[in-house]
């Protein structure tokens, strides 16, 4: 079972009973998962706090990330709470809640500053921060309090489809075509190591950045899956703290085509779960997590409950373990 990730504030047992400042807790109808789940009336004893951000200011293809945190969260009341491969109501070894999501800023810069002041407030009060995107851009927001947290030995696991190692994109800096970019470039914070799964889609210039910094970056390409290793894709991570940011075009343009830029050759659902669980068992513990870019397409639940399952898991992995319940 992944360990408890360690509290830093003495204050943290008194801060556990309200929300961040500034924000507020969604109601139990509206929060994450089954709205009658055992834990729905206590979010401040939650170790897990779903934070919804709509963010899409830079998408350059199919839009609808807007909608993507709310179809999540309107799926996820339809999953079962038992989970089958667990042997448990996984979600009550460590309690969800959710934040009420925020009016957008009109800058892509602006949002990622709310972003990150939300975040580090969340993990400030010893709980795991879990953005529910939004386009990819907020990662370098999101990521802020850990880099500064874990200056030297911070290790991101990115699945993607795309490298998002571009310098800016058609005019702005924070664009989701630089979120890696921007994530490895944090001030003062060289330290952080990036780990990519599934990138099969990118630019001659993010293939120079990334020879050029090879020793920050371990990657494994798309077209390379036959050959995955992944006691080796999780190596990096051993004893480390970890941030996981999942694209969800991570997966298979066929698996999931509810994203702004589907790209073939991907991960299928259930190669997606095992790497994630090798990642939380290799892990020294799984600080925040993001699941961005699920843009819903009206009419298709299949791909929201997909998502919403996929949230659900990676919760579940991160902070309840990986292993059953033994049985009989």
């Amino acid at each position: 079972m992944a360990p408890e990730p360690p509290l830093f504030l003495n204050e943290v047992s008194i801060m556990r009973a309200a929300p961040p400042p500034g924000t507020s807790y969604l109601d139990a109808d509206a929060s994450f998962l089954d709205p009658l789940r055992s834990d729905a009336d206590r979010p401040g004893d939650a170790r897990a706090v779903v934070i919804p951000f709509g963010l899409e200011a830079s998408v350059s293809y199919g839009g609808g990330t807007a909608h993507g945190p709310q179809a999540i969260i309107s799926a996820s009341h339809q999953l079962e709470l038992f989970d089958d491969e667990l042997w448990r109501e996984a979600y009550a070894d460590y309690g969800i809640a959710a934040l009420a999501m925020p009016p957008m800023p009109e800058t892509v810069a602006a949002a990622l500053d709310q972003l990150a002041a939300v975040t580090g407030r969340v993990l400030d009060a010893g709980k795991l921060p879990f953005v529910l995107g939004g386009e990819h851009s907020l990662t370098a927001g999101a990521i802020r309090p850990f880099a500064k947290r874990f200056p030297k030995d911070l290790v991101v696991l990115q699945f993607d489809a795309h490298w998002d190692l571009r310098d800016g994109y058609l005019g702005e800096p924070f664009s989701h075509a630089a979120a890696m970019r921007r994530v490895l470039d944090q001030p003062g914070h060289e330290g952080i190591t990036l780990v990519s799964v599934g990138v099969r889609a990118f630019s001659e210039p993010e293939a120079r950045f990334f020879e050029a910094n090879r020793r920050r970056m371990h990657v494994h390409f798309g077209h390379q899956q036959a050959s995955w290793n992944i006691d080796d894709i999780v190596a990096p991570l051993r004893g480390k703290p970890v941030y996981i940011t999942f694209d969800i075009d991570a997966l298979d343009a066929h698996v999931m085509p509810a994203t702004g830029t589907p790209v073939p050759g991907g991960l299928s659902y259930l190669r997606a779960l095992e790497i994630l669980r090798a990642a939380c068992d290799a892990a020294g513990h799984i600080a925040g997590m993001d699941l961005v870019e699920f843009a819903p397409i009206a009419g298709f639940h299949a791909y929201d409950f997909t998502a919403a399952q996929l949230a659900a898991k990676m919760l579940h992995y991160a902070l309840s373990g990986t292993l059953p319940t033994p049985q009989g």
